[in-house]
């Protein structure tokens, strides 16, 4: 079983020890030499030609991804070859475009903000009047991590989108959404194989720090009985309704009055399911790669009763997370660390601890610890 992974990130990388336990041959092809995944990158090449991820396809039985970034005229190239690619493009397109995404779940009738497409500052003006004086603004393709969304209660605050979405090929639109006040964000992982089976891991809460999740707290706390069914069930929808294969995350605002609302979508693995790695039954990065090979999914319940973790974001000013090693595992030694062979650059994701336990306080307490030890 050879698997192309497209995308040479750290979850690429994390995909290596899963692929070993299953006997799986993981390829990966990176977008530059010295990337996290570097230890399974068959080849260097740019995702966006044609002819290079045809000739990378070649090599595998299945080709699936590290982000969603692939355009769609390669994607549609590889499955014309007969490449099969999970998840597909059909799929993939919502991931790649929020308006896109948006129309599809209100059209499954699936519970997200209330949101508009805006062509010019003057639409935008009139939702922004039409629900408070404040809207959330975001670019239908490419922001992750907080980037492109804000915030605004002008359309003059984001009048360069307009002018960059206008001259970018494409519509010309942005997405706007009504600014959601919530009690907490929550995300609900599940994963589809081609064959239709699903299996959902615990809702989880996480917490976002400058728009880049910082913390996950693996179950959600008080999430029990109703929360945690809606959530699942809003999450199969989905993976049922666009034809996802593979792991799917569905980000989900829970609301001060007891909504729960669809904020984002990833269509592989992702930083809120990194937990399952050393908390679930079966981690995400197995289970992804049980899909894209329509092999039975395996159970998602947890070793403990809580797991929880913690980006390391950044790293430290001076040195490389291994120096380090010394004092965190010789003070947290039953916290997990996980490298993703990234140089250290403030802000920038280089790994995550999980501690896991019966005891919440004590388990976020050595989790948090252990991870800042890799912070200055």
């Amino acid at each position: 079983m050879r698997v192309g992974v497209i995308g040479g990130g750290q979850l690429a990388r994390m995909m290596v020890p899963a692929a070993i336990e299953l006997g799986v041959d993981l390829r990966v092809l990176a977008e530059a030499e010295g990337m996290a995944a570097a230890i399974a990158a068959e080849r260097v090449g740019d995702y966006t030609d044609t002819a290079t991820v045809l000739d990378f396809a070649k090599t595998v039985d299945v080709v699936t991804f590290d982000h969603e970034h692939v355009p769609q005229d390669v994607l549609r190239a590889l499955v014309d070859a007969g490449v099969p690619v999970r998840p597909g493009p059909d799929a993939l397109r919502y991931a790649q475009d929020k308006l896109l995404m948006r129309e599809r779940l209100s059209e499954l009738g699936l519970p997200v903000p209330d949101w508009a497409r805006v062509l010019v500052p003057a639409e935008l003006d009139a939702f922004i009047a039409e629900h408070g004086g404040a809207a959330v603004v975001k670019t239908p393709r490419g922001g992750y991590d907080g980037k492109g969304v804000r915030v605004v209660r002008s359309a003059a605050e984001v009048s360069e989108w307009f002018t960059a979405a206008a001259e970018d090929g494409g519509s010309g639109a942005l997405l706007v959404e009504e600014l959601v006040d919530f009690r907490r964000e929550l995300a609900q992982l599940v994963a589809r194989r081609p064959s239709g089976e699903v299996a959902a891991w615990p809702l989880v809460e996480t917490v976002q720090v400058g728009g880049v999740c910082s913390e996950v707290i693996a179950p959600a706390p008080k999430s029990a009985g109703r929360l945690a069914d809606v959530a699942a069930d809003v999450a199969v929808a989905i993976a049922d309704g666009l034809g996802v294969t593979g792991v799917l995350a569905v980000e989900l605002f829970e609301t001060v009055d007891d909504r729960v609302l669809v904020n984002e979508l990833a269509m592989r693995p992702h930083n809120s399911g990194h937990w399952s790695m050393d908390g679930a039954t079966t981690g995400q990065f197995e289970q992804h790669l049980r899909a894209v090979l329509d092999l039975p999914l395996g159970g998602t319940g947890t070793h403990h009763a809580w797991s929880v973790m913690v980006n390391i974001l950044g790293g430290p000013e001076e040195g490389q997370l291994v120096d380090r090693y010394p004092e965190a595992m010789a003070n947290h030694p039953t916290a997990k660390v996980h490298n993703y062979g990234k140089e250290p650059r403030p802000g920038r994701k280089v790994g995550h601890v999980t501690a896991v336990g019966d005891d919440l306080d004590e388990v976020v307490y050595e989790a948090r610890s252990a991870a800042a030890v890799f912070q200055d």
